[in-house]
């Protein structure tokens, strides 16, 4: 085989065989094919597309160019979950225990956030003393020890995935429907998760602001996981405004916190429910949605959630007190009141300008390496659907730098739309795409 005829037959629209698709990886990884190179094969993706059976043997390929973990072992199935990232997207910090609660081991990967959607790794770098640098043995042992485990992207996993995700960035080939797919899936599937299920955003605070587009990734997503023998799932959901009402780290895990103690925005609540009901399906706790739904609602009301985030706060290091005093994960120096500038009802709030606003205020990264406040960030008191007098409290914004507060502010007060007439209801679950083994 030659990389170059590789290059030409997938240029050309052809069908690559999974053994091309392989020998292109692995050569690539070891550094035998240059980056210029596979520029070219990602920019004939990006042009050609390819089909299912392409995209999971590139999925295949990328999971074998490094380290994978393997709980087949452990005598229950091991489940984990995506999402493709949104503007207060803390739904894994309570999603995570609150399935652990009810039977579910949780093996996790998780990044560090990018421009305006957050990371979870920054989300729990806000708790004094947490780890999520675990070795890979480390993270195998809590998994098998507590039932749940959280650490950061190790370059030991899927390194192809990690040179190419890069070039990507540089060549413009990011947003093409099979390299985003197999990049997410591998990482998923190297971690040794059994079960998977998908959290797809669409709006504009996501990646995918179409809701078509999002729901071919999340079909995409799926198909690897049936080719590839998980029982994957995917929910579509809405992210044309901010979920719950924190923005920014340390305020969404104290929201998060909030929610673990039954007190959370019904938004984030609810899209907790039916993501943890997914993944109780997928690993035979429940057999039922409602009665999954019913097991989850009772683990928020009972406190066993929160004794489950105690718990893996405390196997990673972390000062499992802010469960009860929130106040230890910090209070930034200065804040700034947003007002509503006339009286009706809130008919938008733009999810991607609440995002970027956070960004201003130190909260986000406009590259991969920048600094990030933890402290910084948005409490949002009116979103949409609400009515608001002139003047009346709309959200506050908090940063380390006083010369931040103003600048976001008047970001922030530009994402909301205000009519005479209150708006429609608008769904939170927009879709769903399921494959069960």
């Amino acid at each position: 085989m030659r990389a170059l005829e590789i290059i030409e037959k997938k240029r050309d629209g052809k069908i690559l065989s999974s053994e091309e698709i392989d020998y292109f990886v692995q050569n690539y990884n070891n550094g035998t094919i240059p980056d210029y190179q596979m520029a070219a094969f990602a920019m004939a993706v990006f042009f050609q597309s390819m089909n299912a059976e392409e995209t999971a043997a590139l999925t295949g390929a990328l999971v074998r160019s490094g380290e994978t973990l393997d709980f087949s072992g452990l005598g229950r199935p091991v489940a984990d979950k995506h999402s493709t990232g949104g503007v207060g997207d803390k739904t894994t910090l309570v999603l995570l225990p609150l399935v652990a609660a009810n039977g579910v081991t949780v093996a996790k990967l998780s990044g560090r956030g990018l421009g305006h959607t957050g990371g979870t790794i920054d989300k729990l770098s806000c708790i004094p003393g947490f780890r999520s640098d675990l070795s890979r043995d480390e993270f195998s042992a809590q998994v098998k020890r507590e039932g749940l485990a959280i650490m950061g992207q190790s370059p030991q996993m899927t390194p192809a995935d990690g040179k190419l995700y890069a070039l990507r960035d540089v060549t413009a080939t990011v947003d093409s429907i099979p390299l985003i797919a197999s990049s997410v899936m591998s990482k998923k599937i190297a971690a040794g998760a059994q079960a998977i299920v998908l959290d797809v955003k669409a709006g504009s605070g996501a990646f995918m602001q179409d809701a078509a587009r999002a729901g071919e990734l999340a079909r995409a997503m799926v198909e690897i996981g049936r080719a590839l023998g998980k029982n994957t799932s995917a929910l579509i959901t809405a992210m044309d405004q901010p979920l719950g009402l924190a923005v920014g780290n340390h305020l969404e895990v104290a929201e998060a916190i909030e929610t673990l103690h039954g007190e959370g925005p019904s938004d984030l609540v609810e899209l907790c429910l039916e993501l943890g009901a997914e993944i109780l399906l997928a690993c035979g706790v429940a057999g039922e949605r409602e009665k999954a739904r019913e097991k989850l609602s009772e683990s928020l009301r009972n406190g066993e959630a929160l004794a489950a985030f105690r718990r893996f706060v405390s196997a990673q290091g972390g000062d499992a007190a802010i469960t009860e005093n929130p106040d230890l994960l910090g209070e930034p120096a200065y804040s700034l009141a947003v007002q509503a500038p006339k009286e009706g009802w809130i008919t938008g709030l733009d999810a991607r300008t609440v995002g970027t606003a956070s960004v201003l205020l130190g909260a986000g990264r406009e590259k991969k390496g920048d600094p990030v406040d933890l402290l910084a960030g948005i409490r949002l008191v009116k979103k949409t659907g609400d009515y608001t007098t002139k003047g009346e409290l709309l959200a506050t914004v908090f940063a380390s730098d006083r010369e931040k507060l103003s600048r976001a502010a008047e970001k922030l007060a530009s994402a909301y739309d205000f009519a005479d007439a209150a708006p429609s209801p608008r769904p939170l679950i927009l879709g769903r795409v399921a494959h069960n083994m």
